[in-house]
Order: C-alpha cells, then structure tokens, then sequence
C-alpha cells in the first residue's frame, strides 16, 4: 500500500511562506534595534527603533519579492512604491487603532497593539497579494 501525500494547496503554501518571511523580518528588525541601543549607544529608543524599522521593511519586501509572492519580473521601483504606500497606510491605521484603544477608551495598550497586529498582519498579506505582487 502507497500512501500518497496530497500536495499542500499554492495559497497555503504562499500563506506559509509570508508567516516565515513575516518572521524574519521581525527578528532583521529586532535585532537592528537591539544593535542601534547596546552597540552603537544610541540614546532613544525611538530613534533606534525608526531605524531599525526600514532594515525590517526592507527585509519584508525582498521576502515578499523573491520568497512569498515570487513576483521578480514586474518593475522593481513600481512594486517598491506600491509596498512603501501599503505599509505606511497600514501604520498610520495601526497607530490610529491604538490611540482610540488606549488614549480615548483608556484600554490596555497591550490588548490594543495585539488586536491592531492581527488586522495589520491580514492587512499586509492582502495588500501584497492583491496590490503590491499581483500578477498583473
């Protein structure tokens, strides 16, 4: 008896992949930031963190380029400006999410940063599928 294995549906394996990029770009970013603070020195955490971000981003859009979506034959330049567009909306509505959670309702920031991530994250994989590396 042969047991066949069926093969895993492409936009699992797709979804897969954006979790695993999605991942490493969080620890690129992470591990910037703990670089800019115990390293270099530098003295706000906010500054260190900015920073750390576009080393972060900029891991995500190679992943999501070559990795995730595997889109590498449109325009480089036209998917780095549709994914620099999406991500910057999706932070603005990140932090607009956590000041009504926190500022205005006075809701723990906690809960209000993990239920924001969560739509950033859907966001994000929506965005880059339908925007950013679709086919056309």
């Amino acid at each position: 008896m042969t047991l066949r294995r069926k093969p895993i549906a492409p936009h699992v394996a797709e979804l897969g992949r954006f979790v695993v990029n999605g991942v490493a770009a969080t620890a690129i970013h992470y591990g910037v930031l703990s670089f800019n603070l115990k390293v270099l020195g530098i003295p706000s955490a906010g500054v260190a963190n900015f920073i750390a971000a576009w080393f972060g981003i900029t891991a995500s859009f190679i992943g999501s380029r070559f990795f995730v979506f595997r889109r590498k034959e449109a325009p480089l330049l036209r998917q780095a400006a549709r994914f620099l567009a999406l991500y910057a909306s999706i932070a603005c509505l990140h932090g607009l999410m956590l000041f009504v959670w926190t500022d205005t309702f006075h809701l723990n920031y906690t809960v209000g940063f993990a239920i924001a991530t969560v739509l950033q994250t859907a966001l994000s994989y929506l965005g880059n599928k339908l925007l950013v590396f679709s086919a056309s």
